[in-house]
């Protein structure tokens, strides 16, 4: 098992793969630092590889593929994820290395927003999507995270072995902050220097379609994480429905005895019909979701288990 392991996810990062893991052996020595490849076209790997990495593969397209396949096959007592692009200053590395061997940190964040990263990003649609995020995590969770986007972070070892990702893409930030969140595990925030790519450098984010994605991940945890509330709001919208509907039928009848529209009788029925089965579906999951807790816990006790018996 690593002390320190620092993971570097990689596509296209020739440019900059090389400065990245010098400075991650500068500031954490006794780590090992894993550069995996996704499929990059251009020279990441050898780039990584003369810097001394370890370089592993991942072929399956996506960060999130890569962070589930990181987390799998790496042992270690402290992980710090960090992207290839060499935005991030690691001259943070030591202190939040140290937040998770000294306080028991689980997920330690890189906060970029805190600092001249906000008033200095040149794309505002992702200060946008940044601060819609930020907002449906905090006020879903009741937590207070300033910067869910970020790439940098460091993980205890029960956080990773304990997290099961469902992500495929840039999304996994997401994933990730809401995972800690709702399991009560530890977080922790620190301001770090962000910067731009260097020049011939490119980001893989798509504005539109990747934030797509995120609010689509978003909707997901919603309805996985609150499933009465998800479900309650598809029930009152189809009960609503079928009422309002409902009301001038029954009015039509007390005046004439007759039932004058069969199809909007039969249209209401059926509205009620699906509202009271959303309701049930939100009892259902509540209680799966229930139970759910309860195994995390147990998967917590014996990954600390396996933690201690490994060191």
């Amino acid at each position: 098992m690593d002390k320190i392991a620092v993971l570097i996810p990689a596509y296209n990062e020739g440019i900059t793969i090389a400065k990245v893991v010098t400075d991650a052996k500068t500031y954490l020595p006794e780590a090992t630092v894993y550069v995996y490849d996704n499929n990059s076209t251009d020279n990441t790997a050898e780039e990584a590889l003369k810097a001394g990495a370890v370089v592993l593969k991942e072929t399956r397209q996506g960060k999130g593929n890569v962070v589930r396949t990181m987390f799998r096959d790496i042992e270690a007592e402290v992980y710090l994820m960090v992207d290839g692009d060499d935005t991030y200053g690691l001259e943070t590395a030591p202190e939040m290395v140290r937040r998770v061997r000294e306080e028991n940190v689980d997920m330690v964040i890189g906060d970029r927003l805190s600092g001249a990263y906000y008033t200095e990003n040149k794309r505002p649609f992702h200060n946008f999507g940044n601060d819609l995020v930020r907002f449906q995590i905090n006020r879903l969770f009741h937590a207070n995270v300033k910067d869910v986007m970020t790439g940098y972070r460091a993980f205890s070892y029960r956080f990773v072995k304990t997290f099961a990702i469902s992500s495929k893409g840039f999304e996994i930030e997401t994933e990730m902050t809401a995972h800690a969140a709702d399991r009560n595990l530890l977080l922790s925030t620190l301001p770090i220097t962000y910067r731009d790519r260097p020049e011939g450098s490119y980001s893989k984010l798509h504005t539109f379609r990747d934030g797509f994605k995120v609010l689509a991940t978003l909707g997901g945890l919603f309805r996985r994480y609150r499933p009465m509330a998800f479900y309650s709001i598809w029930a009152l919208l189809f009960s609503g429905l079928g009422i309002g509907f409902f009301i001038p039928v029954f009015m039509d009848y007390l005046q004439t005895g007759e039932v004058a529209r069969f199809p909007t009788l039969i249209a209401c029925c059926f509205s009620l019909l699906v509202g009271i089965l959303c309701l049930f579906c939100g009892f259902l999951f509540s209680t799966l979701r229930r139970k759910d807790k309860d195994d995390f816990e147990r998967s917590l006790v014996l990954a600390e288990h396996i933690f201690r018996s490994s060191k």
